[in-house]
């Protein structure tokens, strides 16, 4: 597959619709497979969503996302597993009823601190141990577990695990069948050991996303992800460097921004497709 064949369409990037519609909007786009969310599969139920992926014809790149694990307290550390647990049966079914080339990833996003907790070696301690457990899962599903490291801006919310380097140590112990990270290019394009880190990471990408990094940021930085070319990132070196890893995969474009989101989500798609065309694609 060229690298345009290889586009996919997050779900984050449409927020606003619901399963039928973002499967709808990236069959009209012209995209081939499609990265889903676990909130609009339960909202009309695994068994309906497995069927509906089947007759959209799409691939299936990923599913978002498992994790947060990071708690402390044994009850609330145990009711975070069993959730991945139902994570990880629900992307194995989605994926296999996907076409030919589906991944199923799972993506871990590890969480942030527990409120009042002011360990982070802690808490990125026992989110490594959370996907050593979770990997006995996942073996047995045929799932790879992918963590994502997010940019240190998140590290207090949303992830303690904050570089590709520290993604990496958590999953070097297990099979990279079944444990991997994903590379994001909004989380990882500042790091200066990007390249070293990449290098090291070959085999074990599970996942690659894409969006840009815009400023000024908006009001809520969660939402300061731009439509590839709006912003700072290279996107021709790090999927160089990708590739050179050994990543063939889906790329995934997964954009959080609020004015992305209040349009047309066809719209979106389209420009999705002209924008990566012109950046990740050529």
């Amino acid at each position: 597959m060229t690298s345009s064949d290889r586009l996919s369409l997050n779900q984050a990037t449409v927020k606003y619709a619901d399963l039928a519609t973002a499967l709808s909007v990236t069959q009209e786009a012209g995209i081939s497979s499609i990265g889903l969310w676990r909130e609009p599969v339960a909202d009309v139920g695994l068994r309906q969503a497995v069927a509906m992926v089947a007759d959209s014809g799409l691939r299936v790149s990923s599913l978002c996302r498992g994790g947060f694990f990071t708690a402390s307290d044994p009850a609330l550390r145990s009711q975070a597993l069993d959730e991945n647990r139902r994570a990880i049966e629900e992307i194995a079914a989605l994926a296999e009823a996907g076409a030919p080339g589906s991944a199923p990833v799972l993506v871990l996003v590890a969480g942030g601190l527990p409120e009042g907790d002011r360990d982070l070696a802690g808490a990125r301690a026992r989110a490594g141990d959370a996907v050593a457990e979770l990997a006995i899962d996942a073996a047995g599903a045929g799932v790879v577990l992918a963590v994502e490291p997010m940019h240190p801006l998140y590290a207090a919310d949303r992830g303690v695990v904050s570089t590709l380097g520290q993604a990496l140590d958590l999953v070097e112990d297990l099979s990279p069948d079944v444990a991997g990270v994903v590379v994001d290019t909004f989380h990882v394009w500042w790091d200066p050991t990007l390249a070293e880190q990449l290098a090291r990471a070959q085999g074990r990408i599970a996942s690659y996303q894409v969006c840009d990094w815009i400023t000024p940021f908006p009001g809520d930085a969660l939402l300061s992800r731009g439509m590839m070319g709006a912003g700072h990132i290279d996107f021709a070196g790090i999927t160089a460097l990708v590739e050179k890893a050994g990543y063939t995969g889906d790329i995934e474009v997964e954009i959080f921004n609020q004015e992305i989101w209040n349009s047309d989500p066809l719209a979106v798609a389209r420009r999705t497709v002209q924008a990566f065309g012109t950046t990740v694609g050529r």
